[in-house]
């Protein structure tokens, strides 16, 4: 599908937040018990503002936000000071355009955003619910639901941040828009079950999602090898930071999901693919223990409708994947692939490329029949590994590290404009500059103008960020 169709489709054609707020500014109706909570949801009608005052809540009961039709906002005197611990909290059931903003969630159970709901934000919250083995903290099942400024923090155990399902066994939320998150500190020491985000499950993987996960911060999270675990189709995983951490980006199950503009730094696993049709272009990893990129094989061809359990768990073998406008420094090994499933890639391609290190080898990949490879430079003491001779050149790239750390390209670096593709649906690189004509290899399009987009950083994202 076309990029531009397929934003417009999904709703989520800018980089901006659509959000369900109440439309006329009012002070609202502040409530200082839960009694008066209760009885202020109860009666509320579209446009009303419900402010909670400062105060430790102990929820014995949930609070029920049922059948409901907003917009209606419900929120903290100030943000974060208004914490509530117990069971439950809001129960939501039946309800849309409903804000909740601004509460420390300590709750025992999971916070539920149910299939039967639309449109709903959870925005500035602090999420550090109780750590107990197996608590999934947040799940959400609902359409169109936005989560954004908030902080996931201190899981010790098993069990995920934030999840997306949908309704039934198969479906997916559709339009799920995840922006301007913390996800920090998850110290859960197993190899399985403590991922920051996870978009979707196995028997979920061929529904459409349409989900956008972007400008996230996530920080020592080493509960999963994955960070953003992406087993459903048709997402965004762009403009995210990971540093310090176990887990990567991993497109897990599903297809045409795209991969852009991604910061991986000094951690274990980068961006490992399967699946058909994806598009990874513009990330940038550094100094990353294992492999920069990993183009996946296969313990079956395809997905598909009405397939056996069993083989629904099983890795599906890329397909048409593009593996472009990337630049990998200094990683343990830059671009492999796997050679333990019998499956091989097809009509992948890896082109334009800027791989750079000086130990290891920059590329290791088992089966080559299914990939096409073009104009990536490599560079370093590391070897070139087994690329095909004809699919790189070695020549000094020229990077220069900037205030933030990021090595771009300087002037008269042999990468600005040598790119040997073309690239129509990749309007900007790394740092929100436009790609102008021919593109440079690597993440970063050479300009001398001021950088619009770098690394996040705590002050960036979470409940008290602009």
């Amino acid at each position: 599908m076309d990029r531009r169709t397929f934003l417009a489709a999904t709703g989520i054609a800018g980089l901006g937040l659509t959000v369900t707020l109440p439309t006329r500014a009012s002070a609202g109706t502040l409530v200082r018990s839960l009694d008066e909570l209760r009885a202020a949801i109860e009666r509320a009608t579209p446009d009303t503002v419900i402010t909670v005052a400062n105060g430790t809540y102990d929820v014995p009961a949930p609070i029920a936000v049922a059948g409901k039709r907003g917009p209606i906002l419900i929120r903290a005197e100030s943000v974060g000071g208004v914490v509530l611990t117990g069971e439950q909290s809001f129960v939501l059931s039946g309800s849309s355009d409903i804000t909740l903003s601004g509460f420390a969630f300590r709750q025992r159970t999971t916070f539920d955003v149910p299939p039967d709901c639309r449109r709903i934000r959870l925005t500035r919250n602090d999420f550090q619910l109780a750590d107990l083995d197996g608590l999934h903290w947040v799940m959400v099942r609902a359409d169109d639901t936005t989560l954004d400024h908030n902080e996931w923090h201190d899981k010790s155990k098993l069990g995920i941040y934030l999840g997306i399902e949908g309704a039934g066994t198969d479906q997916m939320a559709r339009g799920v828009h995840i922006t301007r998150n913390y996800f920090r500190d998850h110290t859960f020491p197993g190899d399985n079950g403590g991922e920051p985000i996870r978009l979707g499950v196995s028997p979920r993987a061929l529904s459409t999602a349409g989900a956008v996960v972007d400008f996230n911060l996530f920080e020592r999270c080493s509960g999963d090898p994955e960070a953003i675990s992406v087993k459903s189709s048709g997402n965004i995983i762009r403009r995210n930071t990971i540093r310090d951490s176990l887990g990567g980006i991993v497109l897990r199950h599903g297809n045409v999901t795209r991969v852009e503009g991604n910061y991986l730094l000094s951690g274990e696993n980068g961006i490992r693919i399967y699946g058909n049709d994806h598009l990874i272009v513009n990330n940038y990893l550094e100094r990353i223990n294992g492999a920069g990129v990993v183009l996946g094989s296969g313990s079956v061809r395809d997905h598909y409708p009405g397939e056996p359990s069993k083989s629904r768990t099983g890795n599906d073998a890329p397909d048409r994947v593009r593996i472009a406008l990337n630049t990998v420094l200094d990683c343990e090994s830059a671009i492999i692939g796997e050679s333990h499933r019998t499956l091989p890639p097809l009509e992948c391609a890896v082109t334009d490329n800027l791989l750079m290190a000086d130990s290891g080898q920059l590329v290791n990949m088992p089966f080559q029949d299914g990939i096409t490879w073009s104009g990536n430079i490599h560079w370093g003491q590391s070897l070139d590994g087994n690329a095909p001779v004809a699919a790189f050149t070695r020549v000094d790239p020229r990077l220069a590290a900037g205030a933030d750390g990021v090595r771009r390209l300087s002037s008269g670096s042999p990468a600005i404009n040598a790119a040997t593709q073309v690239y129509p649906e990749v309007d900007l690189d790394l740092d929100g500059h436009h790609r102008m004509g021919r593109a440079d290899v690597g993440a970063d399009e050479y300009s001398p103008a001021r950088v619009k987009l770098r690394p996040l950083t705590a002050t960036d994202v979470g409940p008290h960020a602009r």
